[in-house]
């Protein structure tokens, strides 16, 4: 039997009034009100292209009676504005989500960057993952922001596996478990003890990302460890996040096929669902067996680990019937909403599991105290509040992070440190991932190292990409100091794995020049690009492409300032040239 809600017990810790509220709420609700609580909205600003619809914010508000809301980035003004609108508009008050794994550069295009998972963990110090937490809550709350989408409580197993390499928080259980409570801890620092200017807790990906290397974007992900390995690993991280009282997980379009096996012996390998879609693994494994009392609310439903099993009129419904109680983004709004309420009447979703998820989500607006803000007129922010966004002291616990992360992989040429006087002329390699895509990072890194290697004293020049055209070596040798070839790679939802890609074949920034001039290949998001450049004998991760984490990888290239960052063995990528 399916368990129920406890709105008095962990994570909730309802006062008989707020659980009177919840319960007269939802008595009072229409069907197609009861359905749109279901739902969290991605909102664009412009033309809203992603969600397929043409209905204006305040129809999409007042029609389909959205439970939750996300949104697109932009500038925290008119992210305010819009948080505000929508709640002015909405006869529930909203659960708003952003995508703070890192600080409140997740939030909006001004939010401060702190330390990404596998800078916190290179960074060695619990302060610096703390910190990122304690920003992004900070950051989130100046803009109306109630429902953090973070932390990725996933284990790094697989050196392929990009989208949680630099989001997870280790490679095994026990670290990440160390990292993320104290992000978590930051996070909930100020929710205050009654959670009146709280913050929500959602953890994901629910069953565990990290053990193979293709994107759950475009394929159905597959944990494949056996029942007793996830029990010891991906369970105990969840156990441990539950016992400390998270209120939301994100189930991911994953499955396990062993643990489902197990839990219902009955399954075929063509049964085999994501967790979005596995009564077993959110009914039995994570409200029963792991004890979670609080709201599970899927990923992104246009991802094509949930497509792929099934008709989207069917997986709609079948979500919520199969544990998950918020459904995560529309496709097409009418379409979605109507194939909601069908499968509520048709009694896919029995009356039993609408009432329960519903008690779950209001549940946790009555935690954040949003009726009463709501009613008193309290519930909307000021451009007062969005003085804290990018504050000096977050500047400066971005500055302390950066420190503390930024990894020297080897040096075993001893080509540092450099100086403006023998390394004068510096020949600059960038290379750059997606473009034009909603995974482009926008970035500036090229021009800031331009701007800050020619303000202390040197030349450079910027390699032109697109040719294999590399000229005479000893004319090189002449011309060129040192060689800085920089990866900003990022991306997702677009290829399987993510690695360098050459400009052209046997391009001329491949890491030919090795043995003619110094050189140093610095990283600023993913931390296994040695398996393509096992050749340069000087690797340096430094996580992100900011202002702040440039000039530090200068100083510390400069010998101005020592690395201090760790790091893993998954930067080896199980190649043995990689260390020589």
């Amino acid at each position: 039997m399916p368990k129920l809600v406890d709105l008095k017990a962990k994570p909730y810790n309802l006062s008989d009034k707020q659980v009177a509220w919840v319960n007269e709420t939802i008595a009072g609700m229409t069907d197609e009100e009861k359905v749109g609580q279901l739902f969290t909205n991605l909102f664009f600003f412009g033309n809203d292209a992603f969600s397929g619809n043409d209905f204006t914010n305040q129809e999409i508000v007042e029609k389909f009676h959205i439970g939750g809301a996300r949104y697109h980035g932009n500038s925290k003004e008119d992210i305010q504005d819009l948080l505000n609108d929508l709640q002015s508009m909405s006869k529930i008050p909203l659960l708003v989500a952003a995508n703070c794994d890192s600080g409140g550069n997740g939030a909006c295009s001004e939010g401060t960057y702190i330390a990404s998972g596998a800078q916190a963990e290179a960074a060695g110090d619990l302060q610096v993952s703390y910190h990122a937490g304690l920003v992004s809550a900070r950051e989130e709350k100046a803009l109306g922001v109630n429902v953090n989408f973070d932390p990725c409580v996933d284990i790094l197993y697989n050196w392929r596996n990009t989208i949680v390499n630099t989001r997870a928080y280790g490679t095994d259980a026990e670290t990440v478990i160390k990292y993320t409570n104290a992000y978590l801890d930051g996070l909930t620092a100020e929710n205050g003890e009654n959670m009146e200017d709280g913050v929500i807790q959602c953890i994901k990906h629910f069953p565990g990302d990290g053990t193979e290397e293709r994107d759950q974007h475009l394929v159905l992900g597959v944990n494949e460890l056996s029942s007793e390995e996830w029990r010891a690993s991906f369970g105990k991280v969840y156990q441990n996040h539950i016992d400390r009282g998270v209120e939301m997980i994100m189930a991911g379009h994953i499955a396990v096929p062993a643990l489902q096996k197990e839990l219902n012996p009955a399954l075929e390998d063509k049964d085999i669902m994501p967790a979005t879609l596995a009564e077993e693994l959110i009914q039995d494994a994570l409200k029963t067996e792991l004890g979670f009392n609080g709201l599970v609310i899927t990923d992104a439903t246009h991802m094509l680990g949930m497509t792929s099993a099934m008709r989207r009129e069917d997986y709609v419904p079948k979500s919520i019937a199969a544990g998950c109680d918020m459904f995560l983004f529309f496709n097409n709004i009418e379409e979605d909403f109507g194939f909601m309420l069908k499968g509520y009447q048709n009694g896919v979703i029995t009356e039993e599991r609408l009432t329960d998820a519903l008690r779950r989500i209001l549940g946790l607006k009555a935690k954040l105290h949003l009726p009463e803000k709501q009613a008193n007129g309290t519930l909307l922010r000021t451009r007062e509040d969005l003085n804290v966004i990018g504050c000096e002291e977050h500047l400066q616990w971005r500055a302390e992070a950066a420190d503390k992360g930024i990894s020297l992989i080897k040096d075993t040429q001893n080509n540092l440190p450099i100086n403006p006087v023998d390394h004068k002329r510096i020949r600059l390699y960038m290379l750059e991932g997606e473009k034009g895509g909603i995974t482009d990072n926008g970035s500036k890194a090229q021009q800031l190292f331009v701007d800050e290697l020619t303000k202390r004293g040197y030349e450079v020049t910027v390699n032109e990409r697109g040719s294999r055209v590399k000229g005479a070596t000893l004319k090189y040798r002449d011309e060129v100091d040192f060689a800085l070839e920089v990866a900003d790679i990022a991306g997702y939802g677009a290829q399987n794995n993510y690695r360098i890609q050459w400009s052209t074949a046997m391009a001329n920034e491949v890491p030919w020049f090795v043995w003619e001039v110094p050189h140093a290949f610095v990283s600023l998001n993913f931390t296994t690009h040695l398996h393509d450049a096992t050749m340069v004998k000087t690797f340096i991760n430094a996580y992100h492409n900011n202002e702040e984490t440039i000039k530090q990888v200068i100083d510390k290239l400069e010998g101005k300032s020592e690395f201090k960052g760790g790091h893993n063995d998954l930067v080896w990528t199980d190649k043995w040239q990689a260390k020589l």
